[in-house]
């Protein structure tokens, strides 16, 4: 088996570290401050694409992107915490499956984030904003992942907090599992997959009871 895990709401809450980031970039950029309840909404979708949403000209997106990544590398690994249950999902996730990161996040800053909680070893692959040319909801990222693992199973999950992560799954033909922890509510999750959960373990805990109901 293959459990592929998004990141942002599904087994971390960086949510301090997004909004101070686009607050400060805002700042620098001399920017109308933003709701955060605006914010947190777009929050899954790639930086570039967020920042359009909340009205940045196209000319300067990246301007405002990069001052983004600059700030949050340095606030990242403060401003971030584990999800309730995240560690525990992952470490019994490891005991009978192949496990991934596959996130809209920077790869980079997603790796230090998890070596920081100790939990980068139990993942063999981590695909992040930068390994792909379109990110979620389309299937690159999901593919590049199986590509990089290289293994021969068909028995292929995402577990996501949002319909992103699922119509993600849907393009690359993988199943899926929503999770509750995070940005999507079971109204958004509920027309992209059949399997909803409270969070990633409960999502752990679903797939470890189906394996041992096929072996």
């Amino acid at each position: 088996m293959l459990i592929l895990f998004d990141l942002d709401g599904t087994l971390i809450d960086s949510t301090e570290a997004i909004l101070e980031s686009f607050h400060n970039s805002f700042t620098i950029h001399n920017f109308p401050a933003q709701e955060d309840e605006k914010i947190e909404s777009l929050i899954g979708y790639p930086l570039d694409e967020m920042y359009r949403a909340l009205g940045v000209d196209e000319d300067v997106v990246w301007d405002f992107v990069a001052t983004y990544k600059e700030h949050y590398r340095k606030i990242s690994t403060q401003k971030t915490e584990l999800l309730e249950n995240a560690r525990e999902a992952i470490i019994e996730a490891s005991k009978f499956a192949t496990l991934a990161i596959v996130t809209t996040k920077t790869g980079r800053y997603s790796k230090v984030l998890m070596e920081y909680f100790e939990l980068m070893h139990y993942f063999e692959v981590l695909v992040g904003r930068e390994d792909v040319e379109h990110p979620k909801p389309h299937k690159e990222p999901i593919i590049t992942a199986l590509t990089r693992l290289n293994k021969d199973d068909n028995d292929i999950w995402m577990i996501g907090d949002t319909k992103m992560d699922l119509i993600s799954a849907t393009n690359a033909g993988v199943n899926s599992i929503g999770v509750l922890s995070g940005y999507g509510t079971k109204e958004s999750l509920e027309p992209y997959t059949d399997i909803i959960v409270k969070d990633s373990l409960s999502a752990v805990k679903y797939l470890k009871s189906r394996k041992k109901l096929h072996t």
